[in-house]
C-alpha cells in the first residue's frame, strides 16, 4: 500500500507541474494570446531641399532656407485587426499636410498593396513647423511666396511618406496599445485671447485654461520586443523658430520627438534609469563603441596634432548614410523606437509663452489689436528662451517630451474593440447648414466660397505681417479694397455670406492660372477601440476644438456600444489644408483666426454637423457617401524656383576643402562653440535623403574615427551661404556646441555634398576639419 500510495503522491504532483509548466508555457509569450491587434511604426527622412526655397509658414518671402538645424521625418502607425480593418496615421515634420501629397501617396499605396490603404483609411498630418521647405500645396494662395510649386519639396514629401508607410507595414506584429493622459501646463498660451473671450461665459466657465493644456498619448508595445513606439496630441504651434530663421528645423515637436527617440533607446540599452535620463535634460545621442577617454590631456593634444585637415576629395553617397550616428548597434530585426509629436487645435495657441510685447518699448502689446503705436510690425511673442530661438525650441520640446515620458511610463488602460474608420470629401464653399435658433427650432444657412480678411495680413504675435494692417479690423481700408479689385473683386453674396469679414482676398472665386484656395475638403474618423481620432483639414482655434470633440463625444457616448471612457483627439492639418477654423463667436472679432477662417462664420458649425453624422455612421456600422473628388493640380503647377546652373570653388581649391579651420592644438570645453567652413556646393544637387551633410567624428583607440553627432542632432547646425545670389561658389558652416555630456576625446568634423558640373553632371565630395580636443 505504501507503494502505491507513494506512487499515487506523484502521480498528483506530476499533474500539478504539469498545469504549473502549461501556466508559464502560456504566459511566457507574452501578450500575444492577449493582443487583439497587429501594430507597426514607421519613420523616414522627409527633409526636403535645405537651400533656395521659401519656407511655409510665416509666409515670409524672404526666409529662404540655407541650412539644416536637423532633420525632418515622416512617422507612421498602422494598427490592424487580425482578419478585419486597419488604420494607418502618419506624422510629418512639415507645416501641413497637402491634399496633393496625399492624393498621390495614395496612388503609391495602391499600386504596392492593392485596396489595403486608401484615402479612407490613410491620415496624413503636420506638425505645422514654420521652419520646413515649402511649395508643396497644389493651391496657388499657398506657394505665392515659394515661387510656386517646388517639385523637390514635393517629392521628399511623398517618397518619405510612403517609404514610413512601408517600413509600418513591413514591422506588422502582434501587440497592444495604451493611452494615458495628463495635463501640460507651461507649453502654451493663448495668442488671442481677446478673441476667445467673446465665446459665451457659460461655455468658458467650463474650461480652467483659454487654452487645452491636456496631451494625450499612445504607447505601443510589441509582444515580442516590448514598447516600439509612441504618438501623442498636444496643441502649441509650431512658431518657436521665427520667421527669420532660415535653418530647416521640425521646430518644438520635432525636438520633443527626437528627445524622445533618444531616450528611449539610451534607458533601454541600460545607460540610466528613465528618470535619471530625464533628469539629465536632453539626451545625447553618442554611439555606445565610444567610451570616455582616460588619457591625460597632453596625450590628447599630441594624438589630434597628427590629424590635420586634409584636402577635399571625392566620395561616395553612400559614404554620407553610412556615417550617420542613429541606429548603429540597432539589433538587425529589432523595430526602432518611433515616438511622434502630434498636432491638435492649435489655432490660437503659441509656444512663445512669455507673451507678446512692444520690440521697441519691451512694454505688452494693445490686448485687443497686438499692436504697439497702431503697428502689428512691433509686436512679438517671446519663448521661453527669449532672445535665443534656438533655446526656445529646445525648452517648449523639452517641456513636451517630459510629459510625454511620464504618460508613456504610466499608460495601463489598454485600447480594445473594433478598428473603423469613416471618410468623405464635402464641398464647403456651399454647404447647407442646420443650426439652432434662440427662440426654439433651427435655421439653414450656408458656407461661403473661400475668403481672407484684412486681418489675415496683420499676421499674428508668433510672426507679425507688414504695411498698416491690424488684427481685430472689421472694417478694411479703401486702398487695399482697390488692390484686391484689380485681382478679384467680391460680389455683395460673397460679401454679405462672409460678413462681418471685410474681404482682402476673395480666393475661394480666384482660379487663374488655377484654383487660388481649395472648395473640396475631406474630413475622416479613425475609431481603435475607445479611442476616436478626428482628421480636420485645419487649425482650429481651442474653442472651436473643444466643441467639435464634444459634439463627436456625444454621439459616440449615447449609442449603448460604447462608455463614458471614450478618448476623442483632435488631429490638426490633416489630409489637407484649408486655414483657419473659429467659433462664431469669435469670427465676430476677426482677428487673425478668424480673418483666415475661410468658409465664413458657420464653418464650425458645418464640421460639427458633418462629423456628427461621420460618428453615427461609424457606430452604427453604416457606409457614408464619399463625395465629390477634390481636383489633381499637379499637371498645373508653376514653378519660378531657378534650377541650379554649376558649382565652382577658387583655382586650386577643392570641393570640401577647409575654408576656416580650427586652431591647431585647441581645446574645447563643454558647452564651447565648435565653428569649422567648407568650400561647398548648393544642397539641392543631393538632398543626402537618410543621410547627413554634417558630421562630428570622436577618435576611438589610435585611428579609427567613429560617427557621435550627425546634422539630425540638435547640438549641430549645418549652414549653407553663397558670397552673392547668383555666385556659383559656396560655403557650409558646421556649429556644434558641444553637449555637456559628450565624453573626453579626440574629435574631428566632416561635411559631406555634392557637387554639380556646368554639364550637369553630379559628383559628391567630402572634408575634414583638423582634429582638436575636447576636454
Amino acid at each position: 500500500m505504501e507503494f502505491f500510495d507513494s506512487l499515487r503522491v506523484k502521480r498528483q504532483y506530476a499533474s500539478i507541474w504539469f498545469w504549473v509548466f502549461l501556466v508559464l508555457l502560456l504566459s511566457s509569450r507574452g501578450l500575444s494570446s492577449d493582443s487583439n491587434y497587429l501594430i507597426g511604426l514607421g519613420s523616414y527622412d522627409i527633409t526636403g531641399p535645405a537651400a533656395d526655397v521659401n519656407m511655409m509658414g510665416y509666409a515670409n518671402m524672404e526666409q529662404i532656407s540655407s541650412g539644416i538645424h536637423f532633420r525632418l521625418r515622416a512617422r507612421t502607425f498602422i494598427v490592424a485587426e487580425p482578419q478585419g480593418n486597419r488604420v494607418v496615421f502618419v506624422n510629418l515634420d512639415a507645416c501641413m499636410a497637402s491634399q496633393i501629397v496625399k492624393i498621390k501617396v495614395i496612388e503609391r499605396l495602391k499600386a504596392r498593396y492593392g485596396d489595403l490603404y486608401t484615402e479612407k483609411n490613410v491620415a496624413i498630418s503636420g506638425i505645422h513647423t514654420h521652419a520646413g521647405p515649402g511649395g508643396f500645396l497644389q493651391y496657388v494662395v499657398y506657394i505665392v511666396t515659394s515661387l510656386g510649386f517646388v517639385r523637390q519639396s514635393f517629392d521628399a514629401l511623398v517618397d518619405g511618406i510612403e517609404k514610413s508607410v512601408v517600413q509600418a507595414h513591413e514591422n506588422l506584429r502582434p501587440g497592444s496599445i495604451f493611452v494615458n493622459k495628463g495635463e501640460l501646463l507651461d507649453a502654451s498660451i493663448s495668442r488671442s485671447p481677446s478673441a476667445y473671450l467673446n465665446n459665451p461665459a457659460s461655455e468658458r466657465g467650463k474650461y480652467k485654461y483659454n487654452v487645452d493644456k491636456e496631451m494625450t498619448l499612445l504607447k505601443f508595445v510589441d509582444d515580442q520586443w516590448g514598447p516600439v513606439g509612441s504618438f501623442n496630441w498636444f496643441a502649441t504651434h509650431g512658431t518657436s523658430m521665427s520667421r527669420t530663421n532660415s535653418l530647416i528645423s521640425g521646430d518644438n515637436k520635432g525636438a520633443a520627438a527626437r528627445f524622445m527617440e533618444d531616450w528611449f533607446e539610451q534607458s533601454n540599452a541600460g545607460h540610466s534609469s528613465a528618470d535619471e535620463l530625464v533628469s539629465e535634460g536632453i539626451p545625447r545621442r553618442v554611439s555606445d563603441i565610444i567610451s570616455d577617454f582616460r588619457n591625460n590631456h597632453h596625450e590628447l593634444l599630441e594624438l589630434a596634432a597628427s590629424f590635420q585637415s586634409p584636402p577635399g576629395k571625392a566620395a561616395t553617397k553612400i559614404l554620407s548614410v553610412a556615417r550617420r550616428v542613429r541606429g548603429i548597434l540597432r539589433e538587425a530585426e529589432k523595430p526602432g523606437f518611433v515616438s511622434a509629436f502630434c498636432q491638435s487645435n492649435c489655432g490660437d495657441v503659441s509656444p512663445n509663452v512669455l507673451g507678446a510685447f512692444c520690440i521697441d518699448s519691451g512694454l505688452p502689446c494693445d490686448f485687443n489689436h497686438s499692436t504697439c503705436g497702431g503697428k502689428n510690425e512691433m509686436c512679438y511673442g517671446r519663448g521661453p528662451g527669449y532672445p535665443d530661438e534656438f533655446e526656445s525650441t529646445r525648452i517648449i520640446g523639452e517641456r513636451q517630451f517630459r510629459k510625454a515620458v511620464d504618460l508613456f511610463n504610466k499608460a495601463s488602460e489598454k485600447l480594445e474593440g473594433k478598428i473603423d474608420y469613416r471618410h468623405s470629401y464635402l464641398d464647403f464653399s456651399q454647404l447647407e447648414v442646420a443650426i439652432p435658433k434662440q427662440n426654439g427650432g433651427s435655421e439653414t444657412v450656408k458656407t461661403c466660397p473661400a475668403a481672407m480678411g484684412f486681418a489675415f495680413a496683420a499676421g499674428t504675435t508668433d510672426g507679425p505681417g507688414a504695411f498698416d494692417f491690424t488684427q481685430g479690423d472689421d472694417k478694411g481700408n479703401p486702398f487695399w479694397r482697390l488692390v484686391r479689385d484689380l485681382l478679384k473683386k467680391p460680389d455683395k453674396e460673397q460679401i454679405n455670406c462672409q460678413y462681418p469679414k471685410p474681404i482682402l482676398l476673395d480666393t475661394g472665386e480666384m482660379k487663374q492660372p488655377y484654383d487660388w484656395a481649395p472648395s473640396i475638403l475631406p474630413i475622416q474618423i479613425l475609431q481603435v477601440g475607445q479611442l476616436v481620432i478626428l482628421s480636420v483639414p485645419g487649425e482650429f482655434t481651442t474653442m472651436a476644438g473643444r466643441r467639435l470633440r464634444d459634439a463627436v463625444k456625444t454621439v459616440v457616448t449615447t449609442t449603448g456600444e460604447s462608455n463614458s471612457n471614450v478618448h476623442v483627439v483632435l488631429a490638426g492639418l490633416t489630409n489637407s489644408y484649408s486655414q483657419y477654423v473659429t467659433t462664431f463667436e469669435e469670427y465676430q472679432v476677426q482677428r487673425y483666426e478668424g480673418a483666415s477662417t475661410l468658409y465664413g462664420p458657420h464653418t464650425l458649425s458645418a464640421y460639427i454637423q458633418e462629423f456628427k453624422k461621420l460618428a453615427s455612421a461609424l457606430l452604427s456600422g453604416q457606409p457614408v457617401e464619399s463625395g465629390p473628388q477634390p481636383p489633381d493640380l499637379l499637371d498645373k503647377q508653376i514653378s519660378f524656383l531657378t534650377p541650379v546652373v554649376m558649382d565652382s570653388t577658387p583655382i586650386g581649391v577643392n570641393f570640401g576643402d577647409c575654408k576656416s579651420d580650427v586652431p591647431q592644438n585647441t581645446t574645447f570645453r563643454r558647452g564651447e562653440m565648435v565653428t569649422v567652413s567648407f568650400w561647398s556646393a548648393c544642397p539641392r544637387n543631393d538632398l543626402m535623403t537618410e543621410g547627413t551633410f554634417a558630421l562630428v567624428e570622436i577618435l576611438h583607440g589610435k585611428d579609427t574615427w567613429a560617427p557621435a553627432y550627425d546634422d539630425d542632432d540638435f547640438c549641430l547646425r549645418f549652414k549653407w551661404s553663397r558670397p552673392s545670389k547668383l555666385s556659383a561658389r559656396s560655403m557650409a558652416t558646421i556649429e556644434w556646441r558641444i553637449p555637456d555630456t559628450a565624453p573626453r576625446g579626440v574629435y574631428r568634423i566632416r561635411h559631406f555634398g555634392a557637387a554639380k558640373s556646368f554639364l550637369g553632371s553630379t559628383r559628391h565630395f567630402t572634408g575634414s576639419s583638423s582634429a582638436f580636443v575636447v576636454a
